[in-house]
């Protein structure tokens, strides 16, 4: 195979919380739908998840066991099991130890500090498998976030970057948080971390006098950083925001940059959504009328068009403004701008708000409560949505509340700032109002300028709904933004092209948003089907590429699928460079198939899996190129064999790399010594059936991995443990 052959952009994203497993907050929302967009933006990725045990049954049901190792974890060798589970077409990989996991809740113990450096070891570590467990993904871009994954750069660097299979790979590091650092006793260096010997490291983590920080670590190990707003990416570097990592961020700042994230366009929105009282558009919005007047009967206000609703949607804390809210409700209230309030918090804010619901009645609700359905109602009943934060790194509330038509009130800080345009009178721009200052006094007249716009310019009002509901918070948007940062650390692999042609291009920037507060969750979403993967050989250079099966999102129509497949198929490059290669799904195994079903789909597979369309002379000269790969991966795989055999509690960084280089020569000198693997694995093919979410489905075939009784030795040293002791569960 060419070394110039295209490769596919692989990324590895580890999050300790991921949306349906568990959520706590605003991560989980990231980690739940952001590796959706990449996948849909052209990438290839996969998400590390701890294996907790409050995960729900019916999806620790449809994990697939992949492999089992140890972790170095300074002086001890821990467990760690590699559970997949493939949901909506992504591969969640669960770290699986039940000693750190199988706990009531993920976060709040004593040994968290060691929790989540064996996570992050783990991580690091599990690279070496998956190109023998995991349809042959070799990481290029390993994606941390927050402080329980911080450790992963650095063990990186300090223990793995010498090997071959992890010499290039690059980290990227995401801020949700700055407040929560991970900050313990300098003593975990040598009893957890095994970093006390290496000075450089110990000095890059220690903090204080007596303290290790795991975020400052990564900010110091890492090849890029990224927030979760521009504004919020420049807060940072100030002392009153920085949580005494602004030198450090100042000092980093050419690789620091904000991205805003973005919401579930398909979950909030107003045509469809159950939640709510009445569907409508933004060409239509009579259903938000009955909405607002449904609302407003349920909460006991007065059943007035008449007369503005404004909602929050929120914890009751400083952080949220409350502060400015309960110092001028008296004079909001009186001047006829109706108020609801959802959410808990502190003691004092509760009683304030009980307070003025008692003064005010039909003016005034409170729901001092959890309610996610009363927040939908809300979101889509009100006229305005207030959100006066002290600080906020994103925000998701105003982004929901601008999808239902409902005009936010924010406070000009972080993700708040980069997502509200505040109105402009003289040009009716906007897609809300706004505040700078984190004063009671300005927040009310911003919420009085908005209501006189209510009073006296209706037009002019309804103009703005219609911006805020246009106002494009796609995850999209966002996957383009962290696909340019990929690429930018690996600009030898061609940039991926969107594999959905459901998903238009983005017009220009303003990025989305989310929150990354911690909230409760209640609702799980429905999986889609699985997709276990065949064990694959691994490839230590991403310049391979791999077979890639045929998978297919829904299409407009089937007329608009064949066209796009025979353009694919015929066209002269210039306008085949213009095709879009359909979004994968998630499939299952048809063990079954027959042979008669595999070729009568060989031509729209092959269509399917060029990464980008060609002339029928390069079809053809690909299509030699995919019969050969299974001997170069064998090839490859006698060169990796001592980056991915480091399991060995015993075994130390400088004998692998000098066994790796040996191994190398020796594959580069007598590379024909494998044929009967190379035979074995060419031999084998398993035919897959793709399940398209919404409507069609595509059977594809794909090379397979040779048969368990037949593994090349290349393989690293998986060891076995039986059932009863597996997840570390008894030592």
């Amino acid at each position: 195979m060419s070394d110039t052959t295209p490769s596919k952009l692989h990324i590895a994203f580890a999050s300790a919380e991921a949306e349906p497993f568990v959520k706590t907050g605003g991560l989980g929302d990231v980690a739940g739908s952001l590796p959706h967009a990449l996948k849909a933006a052209g990438a290839d990725v996969v998400v590390f998840v701890p294996r907790y045990d409050t995960i729900a049954q019916e999806y620790k049901d449809r994990m697939e066991h992949l492999c089992d190792f140890y972790v170095p974890l300074g002086w001890r060798n821990e467990y760690c099991g590699l559970e997949r589970l493939n949901h909506e077409g992504v591969d969640y990989l669960f770290v699986d130890n039940e000693r750190y996991f199988s706990r009531g809740y993920p976060y709040g113990f004593f040994d968290d500090g060691e929790r989540f450096a064996f996570f992050s070891k783990a991580i690091v570590e599990a690279l070496q498998y998956l190109p023998h467990t995991l349809d042959n993904f070799t990481c290029d871009v390993l994606h941390c976030n927050d402080w329980h994954t911080a450790m992963a750069p650095v063990f990186l660097r300090e223990f793995y970057q010498a090997l071959p299979l992890y010499q290039n790979v690059k980290t990227v590091f995401s801020i949700h948080n700055i407040a929560f650092q991970g900050q313990y006793s300098a003593k975990v260096l040598n009893d957890i971390l095994g970093l006390a010997h290496i000075p450089a490291a110990a000095f890059q983590l220690t903090c204080g006098p007596d303290a290790v920080n795991y975020m400052q670590g990564a900010l110091n190990y890492t090849d890029a950083i990224t927030t979760v707003s521009p504004t919020y990416a420049e807060e940072i570097k100030t002392p009153d925001f920085g949580e005494h990592l602004d030198g450090i961020l100042r000092r980093r700042a050419p690789i620091l940059q904000g991205i805003v994230n973005g919401i579930d366009t398909t979950a909030f929105d107003p045509t469809t959504d159950p939640r709510i009282a009445a569907n409508y558009s933004v060409q239509d919005r009579a259903g938000k009328a009955e909405c607002k007047a449904r609302l407003q009967q349920e909460l006991g206000l007065e059943a007035r068009d008449d007369r503005p609703l404004m909602v929050m949607v929120t914890r009751l804390t400083r952080q949220k403004g409350m502060d400015l809210v309960t110092y001028a409700l008296d004079r909001i209230l009186s001047g006829g701008v109706q108020v609801a309030v959802l959410g808990t918090g502190d003691t004092e804010y509760e009683n304030a708000l009980r307070y003025f619901e008692g003064k005010y009645p039909g003016t005034m609700a409170v729901r001092i409560q959890f309610d996610p359905a009363l927040s939908q109602r809300m979101y889509a009943g009100a006229d305005l949505f207030l959100m006066p934060s002290l600080f906020e790194p994103c925000g998701l509330s105003q982004m929901i509340a601008m999808r239902y038509g409902t005009l936010p009130i924010v406070r000009e800080t972080g993700g708040l700032k980069d997502t509200v345009i505040p109105y402009n009178q003289y040009t009716g721009e906007g897609t809300g109002f706004s505040f700078t200052h984190f004063n009671g006094d300005e927040m009310a007249d911003a919420v009085f300028r908005a209501a006189h716009l209510f009073w006296d310019n209706r037009d002019a009002f309804n103009g703005l709904v219609e911006n805020a509901m246009k106002a494009d918070f796609s995850w999209k948007r966002s996957a383009d933004a962290y696909i340019t940062l990929y690429h930018n650390l690996h600009p030898e692999i061609p940039m991926p092209q969107p594999q959905s042609e459901v998903v238009e291009k983005p017009k220009q920037e303003l990025s989305p948003a989310v929150e990354t507060d911690a909230e409760p969750k209640t609702e799980v979403k429905k999986e889609s089907a699985e997709k276990p993967a065949p064990a694959k050989k691994a490839t230590t250079r991403k310049a391979a590429a791999k077979p890639a099966a045929s998978k297919t999102a829904a299409t407009k129509s089937t007329a608009t699928k064949k066209t796009t497949t025979t353009k694919a198929a015929a066209a002269k490059a210039s306008a085949a460079a213009k095709t879009t290669t359909p979004a994968k799904a998630p499939a299952t195994k048809t063990p079954t198939a027959k042979a008669t079903a595999a070729a009568k789909t060989t031509a729209n597979t092959k269509t399917a899996e060029t990464k980008a369309p060609v002339a029928k002379a390069t079809a053809a000269k690909t299509a030699k190129t995919r019969a050969a790969t299974p001997k170069t991966a064998s090839t490859k795989a006698a060169a990796a064999k001592p980056a991915t055999s480091k399991a060995s509690a015993t075994t130390s960084a400088a004998p692998k790399v000098t066994a790796t280089k040996t191994a190398a020569k020796s594959a580069a000198a007598a590379p024909a010594a494998k044929p009967a693997t190379t035979t074995s694995a060419a031999a084998a093919t398993v035919t897959k059936a793709t399940t398209a979410k919404p409507a069609t489905t595509t059977a594809a075939t794909k090379p397979a991995a040779a048969a368990t009784t037949a593994k090349p030795a290349s393989q690293p040293t998986m060891k076995t443990v039986p059932k009863a002791t597996r997840r570390g569960s008894k030592k």
